[in-house]
């Protein structure tokens, strides 16, 4: 578990974020900027690879990634963050997960899935709201099932019992996440939080 509330990098992208002035314009600015500062924490101990690129002048070392890396949002919203991932891994396959929440059981329904092969790859899951950990659960049990050699959610903002549930249903999963919020409110949003973060990537109505 990682969480990134003593970065101030992170910290200047999640404060615009939260900011109920910022326009869907600059929403998916910040986003994107924070999807790369997640990314590159999630892949930290990722096996290298070495190999070579020629200079202008002569042959020159070169070290990358030992390994495949797929990342996979969960739509909408996880598209946010995909950008921000490929600036950083412009490597990276893409697969996608469609779950949609009820709003009354506030439980998660997967209506899409297709992903690559996923057989000993590094699975970054782009989902921004860790409320409940319903989705994100779902999405890590999908890929898991898929033969992932590490699976990390990389989030905006989690809860504690999203957190946990992830955890608990996941043995092996790592989330790394900006902030911990502390509380759902009656509606499932994450208080503080920043509202709904695929409304507000999209500017469509909350």
């Amino acid at each position: 578990m990682t969480v990134l509330d003593q970065d101030p990098i992170a910290g200047v992208q999640l404060a615009s974020l939260r900011d109920a002035a910022t326009s869907p314009e600059h929403f998916r600015h910040h986003a994107r900027r924070l999807g790369s500062i997640l990314a590159l924490r999630a892949v930290e101990g990722i096996p290298a690879a070495s190999g070579t690129v020629q200079t202008p002048l002569e042959t020159a070392p070169t070290t990358g990634p030992g390994r495949t890396i797929v990342a996979v949002p969960v739509l909408r919203a996880g598209l946010g963050l995909l950008g921000g991932v490929h600036d950083v891994l412009p490597s990276a396959l893409v697969g996608m997960i469609g779950l949609e929440r009820d709003a009354e059981t506030l439980q998660a329904r997967r209506y899409y899935f297709k992903v690559p092969p996923l057989e000993g790859a590094w699975v970054l899951v782009l989902e921004p709201m860790l409320a409940t950990g319903g989705s994100a659960s779902d999405a890590v049990k999908a890929l898991d099932a898929e033969g992932a050699e590490q699976v990390i959610v990389l989030s905006v903002t989690a809860t504690p019992h999203g957190v946990q549930r992830i955890l608990d249903e996941n043995p092996g999963v790592r989330i790394v996440t900006a902030a911990i919020d502390p509380e759902l409110d009656d509606n499932g949003y994450i208080v503080p939080g920043l509202g709904d973060f695929g409304d507000r990537l999209f500017g469509t109505p909350h």
